[in-house]
């Protein structure tokens, strides 16, 4: 047996953390809303976390990675733990999180026309006047509300 799989075996939340690089308190954050298991605890109360744990923590930390909410990630856990989950089950998942990723994606490339827009007619100079204050208080973000660089 490896030091690597005795450790893992037996772990202490702040060793979970040290082994995963998940912070502490993100994980006593995950056991509250349910994404980690209860580990099971020794004779005098303390949590031991095995393989498993470390496994679902890091299933949880790539799912994070990728943009999927506390909603989602408890859905796909969900079907795995249930057991008999489909690939066509997760795949409908997984592409309903995409569509929110590339609406997040346009919503960025608008931002961006706009923050770009702007900034284009900023001059830059000691002037207190300002483009992109002036867009700011108007309290639009929307693309067709900015100047064009031509304007």
């Amino acid at each position: 047996m490896s030091d690597d799989h005795a450790i893992a075996s037996d772990l202490k939340r702040s060793d979970l953390a040290r082994v995963t690089g998940c912070n502490l308190e993100t994980i006593r954050y995950y056991e509250s809303v349910g994404l980690m298991p209860d580990p099971p605890r020794t004779a005098s109360g303390h949590r031991r976390y095995g393989a498993p744990h470390v496994e679902r923590l890091n299933f949880v930390m790539r799912a994070r990675d990728l943009g999927f909410t506390m909603e989602e990630i408890l859905g796909l856990l969900s079907l795995v733990d249930r057991g008999s989950h489909t690939c066509a089950e997760v795949e409908r998942m997984g592409r309903h999180h995409l569509d929110v990723v590339r609406a997040k994606l346009r919503d960025l490339q608008a931002i961006e026309t706009v923050l770009a827009g702007t900034i284009a007619h900023c001059t830059g100079t000691d002037t207190p006047d300002c483009p992109l204050l002036d867009v700011l208080n108007e309290g639009s973000t929307k693309p067709e509300r900015v100047l064009s660089p031509s304007e």
